[in-house]
C-alpha cells in the first residue's frame, strides 16, 4: 500500500507511548488518528472519540483505517475480554496490521494482556507486540515512584538487587512507529530495553548524583507491597504487580537487547541521559 494511503488508530493517544506514537506519525507525514475517551485536538493528527467500555464508539474509530496501535484498557483484570471484540470488529472492518504494547513480563498466553497477544496472530496477517521493560517515565510523572522520590526521595519496591533494563518511552514509540509504517511487519514480539540492566540501587545512585538530592531503595517484601498496592487498587491487580517485583527478584528482567537499534538505526537512551534530560522534573 502507498503511505500516502495508510492511515493509522492510535488507541491511548494522550498516553505516555501514544502521544509519542501520534507525534512521530505525524511528524513523518503520516495519517494518523488519535483516539481518546475525549476527541481532543491534537497536532498533527485527526482526533476520534474511542473508550473500551463503549462498544458504539468502535466503528466511528475504525473509519478509513488499516493499521491500529493498541494500548490495552488500564487496570482491567481481563483485558482480553474487552479487546478481542474491538479486534474481530477492527478485521473485519479491513485493519491489517495490528501492534501491541504488552510487557516484557507477560509472555502469549499470561496473564491479562498475554491472552491478547496469543489471540493477535490469528486475527490479522501483519503484527506486532510490543514487550518493553520498565519505563525510565516511571520516575517522572504520576507513577509511585515518581511520587515517592519527590515526597522523601525514596523508591519501594520488592525487587531487591535485581536489575531492569529501564527503557524511554521515546524508544518504545520509535519502535512501535517502525513496527506500524515498514513496508514487511515483523509478525514477532519484540523485547524493547534500554542500553543497561540497572538495579534500583543504581538507579538512586545516579538520580542522586544528578539531582543533587540523596534518594534511595527501600526494599520491601512482596507482602509488604501487594498490601501497599491493594490500598489504590484490586487485590488481584496489586498481587500481579508486587509477583513482578519478586521476578525482577530473581532475576527475570536482567537482560538487554538490541531491539531498538535493529529497528530504528540508533540505540537506545541510557537513564543517566534520560534523568540529565528529565532534571528538573525530577527536582520538583
Amino acid at each position: 500500500m502507498n503511505p500516502a494511503e495508510e492511515s493509522t488508530l492510535v488507541i491511548g493517544a494522550s498516553g505516555t507511548t501514544g502521544s509519542r506514537v501520534v507525534a512521530q506519525l505525524a511528524a513523518a507525514g503520516r495519517r494518523v488518528r488519535a483516539a481518546g475517551r475525549r476527541a481532543s485536538p491534537v497536532e498533527g493528527a485527526d482526533a476520534v472519540r474511542f473508550d473500551w467500555e463503549d462498544p458504539t464508539s468502535f466503528a466511528g474509530a475504525l473509519e478509513g483505517v488499516d493499521r491500529v496501535y493498541l494500548i490495552p484498557p488500564l487496570g482491567a483484570p481481563d483485558p482480553a475480554a474487552v479487546m478481542l471484540p474491538f479486534l474481530r470488529q477492527a478485521r473485519a472492518a479491513g485493519v491489517r496490521r495490528a501492534v501491541l504494547l504488552s510487557s516484557s513480563a507477560i509472555p502469549a498466553g499470561g496473564p491479562a494482556v498475554g491472552q491478547v497477544h496469543q489471540a493477535l496472530p490469528g486475527l490479522f496477517p501483519e503484527w506486532a507486540v510490543l514487550r518493553p521493560s520498565w519505563f525510565m517515565q516511571n520516575f517522572t510523572g504520576d507513577h509511585a515512584h515518581a511520587r515517592t522520590v519527590r515526597a522523601d526521595g525514596t523508591i519501594l519496591t520488592a525487587a531487591a538487587e535485581g536489575r531492569v533494563g529501564f527503557v524511554d518511552a521515546d524508544d518504545i514509540a520509535a519502535v512501535a512507529v517502525h513496527a506500524l509504517t515498514a513496508t514487511r511487519a515483523p509478525n514477532a514480539d519484540l523485547i524493547i530495553t534500554g542500553p543497561a540492566a540497572l538495579s534500583y540501587g543504581d538507579v538512586a545512585e545516579i538520580l542522586t548524583q544528578v539531582t543533587g538530592r540523596r534518594v534511595t531503595h527501600r526494599q520491601l517484601t512482596y507482602e509488604q507491597l501487594r498490601d501497599r498496592l491493594t490500598a489504590d487498587m484490586p487485590a488481584e491487580f496489586a498481587a500481579m504487580l508486587a509477583g513482578m517485583d519478586r521476578a525482577i527478584a530473581d532475576g527475570a528482567e536482567d537482560r538487554t537487547t538490541d531491539t531498538v537499534e535493529r529497528l530504528t538505526g540508533r540505540p537506545p537512551r541510557g537513564f543517566r541521559a534520560f534523568a540529565e534530560r528529565e532534571a528538573a522534573r525530577l527536582r520538583v
